[in-house]
């Protein structure tokens, strides 16, 4: 049973500056919620509510933006902005949310492997802070429905472009049903003449506890970054692995024009603004 979530919040988000210089990428907002509330509700709805969150340098307001703020709710609550209260309320009761500090930055596989302690011998789900998946079930959800059936380690697939492998992670792997993966290598931003797929690893996982002596044995890469990638590659080598394509839409937050994408789709989903933006967009549009 995955009863636990890791969402890796560490990074400095350079690639968002200077809107980053002092307050994390994973706090810029989609409409009017952070990225990382987003994620958070993904876990939530797909019935996991024990979360480790792995911050570091600047990312103070993570923790803030999760706990209570007496003095606003008193604030709406004198003022009568009862809707607003709920809203706010609701953000600090939705999980059980911890902190753990990666003091030096060392990449993806070992802000993972700052779970460990946490996590024990159980299962576990990560999400990645900068991305947000739209769908009808959970991603979470899908790969923890895998998981149980299996009881071997999932990953969340995407089919990109080939022309954009270089961009990812990808599998090297055989179809088996269901949109699902039987996984016998990963490799990382292959050149797309030597991409064994268009699969790419799209910010979900559901690992077992195994990853973490895979990831102590991962030798750190380029800028002596320890790749979680590189300790799929060693666990797949050990054990059966599984991917599947979920059903559903992913949202990269992690640069500047997909984060303004992702803003303008989420704001015409809105009932409150979809006709004001979407005049706005087709003014534009004429205009270009």
């Amino acid at each position: 049973m995955v009863r636990k979530a890791v969402i890796p919040a560490a990074g400095f988000g350079t690639r968002f500056l200077p809107a980053t210089k002092s307050q994390p990428k994973e706090m810029l907002p989609v409409v009017d919620k952070p990225t990382i509330q987003y994620v958070v509700e993904e876990a939530v709805r797909s019935g996991v509510r024990d979360i480790l969150m792995v911050i570091g340098k600047a990312k103070r307001a993570i923790e803030e933006h999760f706990d209570r703020s007496f003095e606003l709710e008193r604030e709406l609550e004198e003022k009568g902005r009862l809707h607003e209260l709920k809203t706010i309320r609701a953000i600090s009761s939705m999980a059980n949310i911890h902190f753990v500090w990666q003091k030096e930055l060392r990449g993806l596989g070992d802000a993972v492997l700052h779970a460990r302690e946490h996590v024990g011998q159980e299962p576990f789900a990560v999400l990645l802070g900068d991305t947000i998946i739209e769908s009808k079930t959970p991603v979470t959800r899908q790969l923890i429905e895998v998981y149980n059936r299996y009881q071997e380690p999932v990953v969340a697939l995407e089919e990109v472009e080939m022309s954009r492998v270089s961009r990812y992670g990808v599998i090297n792997g055989k179809p088996i049903n269901g949109g699902q993966y039987l996984i016998s290598d990963f490799v990382e931003k292959p050149a797309p003449s030597k991409a064994p797929s268009n699969l790419a690893i799209a910010g979900r996982y559901v690992f077992t506890a195994e990853v973490f002596d895979h990831l102590r044995r991962t030798k750190p890469g380029k800028n002596g970054e320890i790749q979680l990638t590189d300790a799929m590659r060693l666990m797949a080598a050990k054990r059966a692995m599984y991917g599947l394509r979920f059903d559903g839409r992913r949202h990269d937050i992690g640069n500047k024009v997909d984060f303004i994408k992702t803003n303008i789709l989420f704001g015409l989903q809105r009932e409150d603004m979809r006709k004001d933006l979407a005049a706005f967009v087709k003014a534009v549009a004429r205009e270009l």
